[in-house]
């Protein structure tokens, strides 16, 4: 990469990657949660991610780049490390508690990653690209919050039980 702009697509790729990999992930994590509200909030954030890959697909496709080749190691190590701890013998509490653990790390992942291309589509002059992609980011903050939520509210103090 010789700039700011193939650094740009590089990190947009990698987006791209992320999100299709928690495409494959969200609905295990549906699957596993026990707390109605929990499985709400991922079947939520499900819709939420098509929308976040197809955003990511224009803006690529605005750009006159593939939004595929990459492969996100680090969501790829999140999304594994969710999956051993779905394998553990757990109470349900503990459970729904570990699983939240898991997708906010994922959510925190996906947020300095937007945070990044948002901050690099401003400084390269593509105002409209930045607005859509703030908004992804704004949804992945606003997810970020409901997993908190949930987790003080009621399922960190169930599996203190």
């Amino acid at each position: 990469m010789k700039d700011l702009k193939e650094l740009f697509e590089h990190q947009l790729k990698d987006l791209y990657s992320a999100e299709s990999q928690l495409l494959k992930a969200l609905p295990k994590m549906v699957k596993a949660a026990n707390n109605d509200a929990l499985k709400k909030a991922f079947e939520g954030h499900l819709e939420e991610t098509k929308e976040h890959k197809e955003r990511l697909s224009e803006i690529c496709k605005e750009l006159g780049i593939k939004p595929t080749g990459e492969t996100c190691k680090a969501m790829k190590g999140l999304i594994e490390e969710a999956e051993d701890f779905l394998k553990e013998e757990t109470s349900e509490e503990v459970s729904d508690a570990g699983i939240i653990a898991d997708a906010q790390r994922i959510e925190h992942y996906e947020i300095s990653g937007y945070g990044t291309v948002v901050r690099y589509a401003k400084e390269l002059g593509y105002k409209e690209l930045a607005t859509k992609l703030q908004k992804t980011l704004d949804e992945e903050y606003a997810a970020d919050k409901k997993l908190d939520k949930l987790a003080e509210k009621r399922l960190n103090k169930k599996a203190m039980a």
